[in-house]
């Protein structure tokens, strides 16, 4: 076989191992990208409620297992601080509870994982480390393999096409770079 038929039938092969991992960092690259739009792992889910004027001193676990009480919360408290002169916020259980302690206004905020795009996000943003790190570092060197063996598939008919699209997929990332650094 010549070098010609290996390089085809190593690119095929690679590039069918790649459609999973492909698709999960497509779907998850569009996600993040919009991060400033949207929360692209969770759902955040708002609720108010209003439990009157809060008395005593917020910093004391005292006054905040009583807000809790008034609020009907069974939760475990896991933290607290104050965001401002005024306000306190708690951490219940995967949940949020702002309290404007000279009103008694409340507003609740839970976080709801989206199924699917989270493992996604959690997979593409490197998360796990460890062995996922050298899965995502074996992908990457596949997709480069496919884009060099691609280039070596090029017949003469679309030669000039092929050049001409591949010199502006380079220049793309380079002007972008240029522009913003």
């Amino acid at each position: 076989m010549n070098w010609r038929r290996w390089n085809y039938l190593l690119h095929r092969d690679i590039g069918f191992l790649c459609i999973g991992l492909t698709l999960v960092y497509a779907i998850s690259g569009v996600a993040v990208n919009h991060v400033a739009d949207w929360n692209p792992s969770y759902s955040i889910e708002t609720a108010t409620a209003e439990i009157g004027p809060v008395a005593g001193d917020p910093v004391q676990l005292t006054t905040q297992r009583e807000i809790l009480r008034r609020l009907g919360e069974t939760g475990e408290l896991e933290s607290s601080y104050l965001p401002a002169p005024g306000q306190l916020q708690l951490f219940v259980e995967k949940r949020s509870i702002l309290i404007d302690l000279r009103t008694g206004q409340v507003v609740y905020e839970k976080a709801i994982p989206r199924p699917g795009l989270r493992a996604m996000n959690f997979l593409h943003l490197n998360h796990p480390k460890k062995a996922w790190t050298w899965v995502a570092d074996l992908y990457a060197v596949a997709l480069g393999f496919l884009a060099l063996s691609g280039l070596l598939m090029i017949r003469k008919k679309t030669l000039r096409r092929g050049l001409v699209l591949t010199g502006v997929g380079v220049i793309v990332p380079l002007m972008f770079v240029w522009l913003y650094l």
